[in-house]
């Protein structure tokens, strides 16, 4: 495991030098965190969502995130012409279809999205079944619940391997890199398969991780490839949620406080705390 470790730990330094700027097409209700994420890792963010400048806007970024979490018609057409910019210039280009399953409009705006190529597909298992059952490249398809995971979704220590199959077919099908956040977070290119166990239940309960992990892959697909980008993020995000959890149950304080300290411990992430948290395996 030395060799993706130090994909991962490089990958981190490298970030913080070059500092790559990260188009964020994102939902209304993590845009903040969102953004003082990017920051906290060493890249820098724009959140812009207006369909005039969306072709404009790519041109002059690293690497673009569309995150579909509140969708309204305008945001769509901004996402539509950000994504085929991002295909044409062979641009880093990160898809969150968050609550695809959920409605039409999800549904309709996911597949339309995929046929720019994502670099990347974010999503927890219930979100990445969906999207493979849509395109009709999965025969099985769970019952989606809001934006979180099927209860018979949830990835565990008796699921990981089945799961990771899964995974793995998808993201060889689709010729992309699938990241699944859960418990045990799953990331394949359809070759290697990579699970990582960092984390902690309290990034489950604010608003906000799993989106601020999109815009997290998106900044470090700016300067690594899909994979080592995809591990990287999952695990520098799991780390600090790990750090943060700790020092916010060690100074009896709540979700409020472990929400900044999230942010806190990304911004002081580096190298050696990733050699000393990461637990990852290859399946």
């Amino acid at each position: 495991m030395n060799e993706i470790i130090n994909c991962i730990c490089d990958c981190v330094i490298k970030l913080r030098k070059e500092s790559p700027l990260v188009h964020c097409i994102t939902n209304t209700v993590t845009v903040n965190d969102c953004a003082n994420a990017v920051l906290a890792i060493g890249a820098s963010p724009i959140m812009a969502n207006e369909p005039l400048e969306a072709e404009e806007m790519v041109t002059i970024v690293n690497s673009l995130l569309v995150n579909i979490g509140t969708l309204n018609q305008k945001q769509i057409e901004a996402m539509k012409i950000a994504s085929q910019t991002a295909d044409k210039l062979e641009k880093a280009y990160v898809l969150d279809p968050v609550g695809i399953g959920v409605s039409n409009i999800r549904n309709q705006t996911s597949l339309e999205l995929i046929e720019s190529n994502p670099t990347i597909i974010r999503g927890n298992l219930s979100e990445i079944k969906t999207l493979a059952n849509l395109i009709g490249i999965l025969d099985e398809c769970t019952q989606a619940k809001g934006v979180d995971v099927a209860d018979g979704d949830v990835i565990n220590d008796d699921t990981v391997e089945s799961n990771a199959l899964i995974v793995k077919n998808i993201a060889e099908k689709l010729d992309t890199t699938i990241a699944v956040s859960g418990p045990i977070d799953i990331i394949s290119d359809g070759k290697e398969v990579y699970a990582i166990e960092n984390g902690h239940k309290l990034m489950s309960q604010i608003t906000g991780s799993g989106c601020m992990l999109g815009c997290i892959l998106a900044a470090y697909n700016a300067i690594a490839s899909p994979l080592v980008a995809a591990v990287t993020a999952t695990a520098v995000l799991g780390i600090s949620g790990e750090i943060a959890a700790n020092t916010t149950k060690a100074n009896n304080k709540g979700t409020g406080t472990f929400r900044s300290e999230l942010i806190n411990e990304l911004s002081k992430i580096d190298n050696q705390t990733v050699q000393d948290y990461i637990k990852i395996g290859k399946i």
